[in-house]
């Protein structure tokens, strides 16, 4: 095994890129910095280099931990091809990391995907069974060597023009050692991320184990399928609170895929990853056993389709950020954005400093009230405001959450006209330390609900999608 321990690389130790390889052209753009094609000076083989550019140290452990990842597993037919890393000193533009990887240029298969949606076709069950079979090889070799991958999604599965499928991008990725079989950190993609993966930000208690892969697998399933992962449309920082409370999302038309597709991903997307299944039970699964002895032929149907997606030019593609809640680690493109608004969820950042500044500027103009996604946020004020009365009680009745500002009587009027469009109980949670006013949100929520009780409402149409 190898060691992802903090500060035990030294870069400048790497020798200088220029002496082997030249740049061709710009390929795209990861998390820190572009790819390029490059050109081995000494025998014209082509490769990718991810250049990190500026070099700063705050971001030194996920390339220490790619790193690492990619010495000792890079040796499996679907893991991307690594030649080595380099170290470019530059006193003027600054320093530079270079990762020099296998040239993957058939594209990501989100590309693929995509690319076909917008022609008016969509990809064959097939050909999804034959990637997803792919990269599960790949995940098989990480998880037999206590690696889980924590990012997988379409853009980090890439192709090559000879069909070949490659998992890539491991500054995420995280080592399981015989003493520590879970991880609590949460990290990855937001709209890919397992339910546990999220909790681990709010409960420190929480856990999970390689089985997070399984459900981004699953949601990749459906890319795959709709050409965008559930909740894209949503705010990253909004979808975080969505994936945990929603159940298991599906394909947009489930009707128009196969009963087998549709358990597949069903088993990848069990909510309890301890009852979901493990890439080498999914491996066993009909959906990806339909393939036995037709590999050939579809990595031959997989190169056309790659081939004439090329023909008909690369769609721009776009890019879903991938974040690192681990407190004190934020990444510069998760940085604060300062606008006010009425809910924090659609921040750039939702760490707590930024909460607390929000929080802050709001209470010094006397909004009290904060949304957080689902959550309501009071700060008591500790002195009476004007915020009761009965205008205020008409002003929230029936109205859509965006008409008004954040207020404890829209939740009251939400809860209501949830219960009676959908006739089931509902539930309120108050939470805060002694003082926070815990037993005046009370008495004011039941204050609400008791006008709403009395008005004999018509229920909107959907309340729930505000």
């Amino acid at each position: 095994m190898y060691s992802l321990g903090r500060k035990s690389m030294l870069f400048d130790g790497f020798p200088d890129p220029t002496d082997t390889w030249d740049i061709c052209e710009t390929i795209g753009k990861g998390t820190y910095g572009k790819v390029f094609k490059v050109t081995n000076k000494k025998n014209g083989s082509k490769a990718a280099v991810k250049i990190l550019d500026p070099f700063h140290e705050d971001i030194d452990e996920e390339i220490e931990a790619e790193y690492n990842i990619l010495k000792a597993l890079s040796d499996h037919p679907n893991v991307v091809k690594f030649y080595g890393m380099y170290f470019k000193k530059d006193a003027k533009t600054g320093d530079q990391l270079w990762l020099v990887l296998e040239l993957c240029n058939g594209g990501s298969v989100t590309e693929l995907a995509k690319g076909l949606l917008k022609r008016g076709e969509r990809m064959s069950e097939p050909i999804i069974a034959y990637i997803l079979h792919e990269a599960m090889m790949g995940l098989l070799h990480l998880h037999h060597h206590k690696t889980i991958h924590r990012d997988v999604k379409g853009n980090n599965i890439l192709l090559t023009t000879v069909g070949g499928v490659k998992l890539v991008d491991f500054g995420v990725s995280a080592q399981l050692t015989n003493t520590r079989l879970h991880r609590n950190t949460s990290v990855g993609t937001p709209f890919w991320m397992a339910p546990e993966v999220i909790a681990c930000e709010q409960q420190v208690d929480t856990t999970y184990d390689a089985r997070c892969d399984v459900w981004s697998l699953g949601i990749t399933a459906i890319e795959l399928g709709d050409g965008d992962p559930p909740l894209a449309d949503l705010h990253p920082m909004r979808a975080l609170f969505k994936i945990p409370r929603n159940p298991p999302p599906t394909l947009r038309q489930p009707e128009l895929w196969s009963s087998e597709f549709n358990d597949f991903i069903n088993k990848c997307l069990i909510k309890d990853f301890e009852k979901r299944p493990t890439v080498s039970d999914l491996l066993e699964h009909p959906f990806i056993k339909q393939l036995k002895d037709n590999e050939n032929a579809l990595q031959k149907q997989l190169m056309e389709l790659i081939d004439i997606h090329q023909q008909m030019g690369i769609m721009a593609k776009k890019r879903h950020e991938r974040i690192n809640t681990k407190k004190g680690h934020v990444k510069e493109s998760m940085a604060p954005n300062q606008n006010d608004v009425d809910d924090l969820a659609a921040l750039e950042a939702l760490d707590e400093n930024t909460v607390t500044d929000q929080l802050q500027t709001r209470y010094n103009r006397d909004q009290i009230y904060t949304y957080v996604g689902d959550i309501l946020v009071g700060v008591n004020p500790f002195r009476q405001m004007d915020l009761y009365s009965s205008q205020y009680l008409q002003m929230y009745i029936g109205a859509k959450r965006t008409d008004n500002p954040p207020h404890i009587f829209a939740v009251a009027d939400l809860a209501y006209q949830s219960m009676v469009t959908y006739n089931s109980d509902q539930c309120i949670v108050i939470s805060g330390e002694s003082g926070a006013g815990k037993t005046e949100g009370a008495h004011l929520l039941v204050q609400q609900l008791t006008v709403l009780g009395k008005q004999q409402n018509t229920p909107r149409e959907n309340p729930a999608s505000e």
